[in-house]
């Protein structure tokens, strides 16, 4: 079994950063793809971004130049540093990552956390 525990949501101003930390635990061999997606009110989960066990990172056009997604191997942890936080950053955030165990390859997400952002 693989948990995944998100924690760094809250309540900020706009212009102002948080950081969201996915902390992976379990029966893990390894972890390829990381990602965080979101939820606002009404709309459909969208991704983030993504990063792969290289480094290689990918962002929606929305939160480019002002989110920064890393991952600690070793540790099993993937963040997500937001700044310049707008209002329409406002949502559910979710952490999503594949997990090698064994020979078996499998998705798992966290439980959300919640970002508010107030103008």
């Amino acid at each position: 079994q693989v948990q995944l525990v998100e924690s760094g949501g809250g309540l900020v101003q706009a212009g102002e950063s948080l950081t969201l930390s996915c902390a992976v635990s379990g029966s893990i061999f390894s972890i390829g793809l990381m990602h965080w997606y979101r939820q606002g009110p009404g709309v459909q989960r969208e991704l983030v971004a993504s990063v792969s066990r290289g480094g290689t990172t990918n962002y929606a056009d929305s939160v480019k130049g002002r989110f920064t997604i890393s991952r600690d191997n070793a540790k099993n942890k993937v963040n997500l540093q937001m700044n310049s936080l707008k209002p329409e950053d406002t949502a559910v955030y979710y952490c999503n990552v594949d997990v090698l165990s064994g020979q078996r390859l499998s998705n798992y997400w966290g439980q959300g956390t919640q970002v508010t952002v107030s103008s």
